[in-house]
């Protein structure tokens, strides 16, 4: 079962889940909401649309916009929608 791991902690982990670009998108109830703090960051991708991102916050220590997702993405992306995914040191294994 896919999990993404920072700082010791699971953040998220999912029998279902959607891989776009070699990124695994978590469903959103499959994160652990107490470490996602929303940031003001966002992005564009030409084909998905403009992503949100949140800092994470677990013992202390911040990781500025290590997650991110799109809430409303363009239609050839509508099935990560609300869909988060990481980087910046979160570890993802499959």
């Amino acid at each position: 079962m896919p999990q993404a791991e920072w700082n010791g902690v699971v953040l998220a982990q999912s029998d279902k889940y959607e891989t776009v670009e070699n990124n695994i998108y978590f469903p959103p109830d499959s994160i652990r909401k107490e470490y996602f703090k929303p940031s003001a960051t966002h992005s564009t991708c030409p084909w998905k649309g403009v992503a949100s991102y949140y800092t994470l916050v677990v013992n202390g220590k911040e990781n500025k916009d290590a997650a991110w997702f799109y809430p409303d993405p363009k239609p050839a992306a509508k099935n990560i929608a609300g869909y988060i995914a990481f980087w910046k040191g979160v570890q993802v294994t499959p």
